[in-house]
């Protein structure tokens, strides 16, 4: 039985994705959780997150056999096929398939295995190179029986996407409170639904694969919204001028239903409003650790560690309600 995908996804930028998918990977194994963190974003910043400049280095220059989610499936741009995977050990419970900038290079054969899926013959390869990603994600997930995948993603809805997000389960969606962000939600729910009836079709195409494929259901399970941290009129106008308009973008282009919900905090639909904790963020960065596990000796002294003790708890119930929604979505008890 494959190990359940969760993918936090937006083609905008600067939502705070991968700090999310980062502190909620730290949540997840804190409250005893067993995890793979994977990182398909190209720029690796998540991985960048979790290691330092010299282990990266190593990582990158030695280019050795499944180091990275690129030299894991590299072997399909030649002859060869998908490697098992290196696992950077975070802590016991906490593991990650290191992300790679030479990813960006499998766009093109993501693209060209697209088209060739629905052919009538020889649907081992493209549908191998289309699959790669879960595949070496279910590998990584096995060696550790773990209890859940979390994917981190670029700001694209390009191929290496169409593929993280064809390998996902359930969908959680990060918004920023302005223009962009709602007319983001309008191309990414359409996009979602396309790609789920394409890789559908696919499947169908496919009638006795000789591998395990991923269902590709996508099951979104909220959004979460970031919360401005000026208090200056302006912008605090600004931000609950598109902040308010969320909810119903959501539900028309996502979930294609309508809400009454005036506000993200009276719509079901809405994970939390993340608090930005940003005095916490550098101190976080620099200390390599997540920002609720901060402590003096990194800094965090009087108002600060109060900040953490929330930041603790904000991700906490976070992290639960993520559990709670899964299993009641598609029944998986994690």
């Amino acid at each position: 039985m494959s190990v359940p995908v969760l993918t936090f996804f937006n083609n905008k930028g600067g939502v705070g994705k991968t700090s999310l998918v980062y502190h909620l990977a730290w949540m997840f194994s804190e409250i005893g959780k067993k995890i793979v963190s994977v990182d398909l974003d190209a720029q690796a910043n998540l991985t960048a997150a979790y290691l330092d400049e010299d282990r990266l280095e190593e990582i990158w220059l030695e280019k050795l056999d499944g180091t990275t989610i690129y030299r894991a499936i590299e072997p399909l741009t030649k002859v060869g096929d998908i490697e098992e995977p290196h696992l950077e050990m975070i802590n016991e419970c906490l593991h990650l398939v290191p992300g790679d900038v030479a990813l960006a290079s499998f766009e093109d054969i993501l693209s060209g295995a697209w088209p060739a899926s629905m052919g009538d013959s020889n649907l081992y390869r493209p549908f191998r190179i289309l699959t790669a990603f879960w595949q070496v994600a279910q590998m990584a997930a096995q060696k550790i029986r773990a209890d859940l995948i979390l994917v981190d993603v670029g700001p694209n809805l390009g191929a290496i996407n169409r593929s993280a997000l064809i390998a996902s389960d359930f969908v959680v969606i990060p918004l920023g409170a302005d223009l962009f962000s709602l007319q983001g939600i309008k191309n990414l729910g359409p996009t979602l639904r396309s790609w789920r009836d394409s890789w559908n079709k696919r499947l169908d195409n496919w009638k006795t694969p000789d591998f395990d494929l991923p269902k590709g259901t996508m099951s979104p399970l909220g959004y979460i919204v970031q919360q401005h941290g000026v208090r200056l009129s302006r912008p605090v106008k600004a931000y609950d001028k598109w902040v308010n308009r969320m909810p119903a973008a959501y539900h028309e282009n996502v979930l294609q239903d309508s809400t009454k919900a005036a506000t993200p905090s009276a719509d079901s639909e809405c994970l939390v409003t993340l608090k930005h904790f940003r005095s916490l963020i550098p101190m976080g960065q620099e200390a390599r650790k997540p920002v609720f596990h901060l402590t003096s000796a990194d800094g965090a002294i009087g108002g600060h560690a109060q900040a953490v003790q929330e930041a603790y708890r904000y991700f906490r119930r976070l992290a639960e309600e993520i559990l709670n929604r899964m299993q009641a979505k598609n029944g998986f008890a994690i």
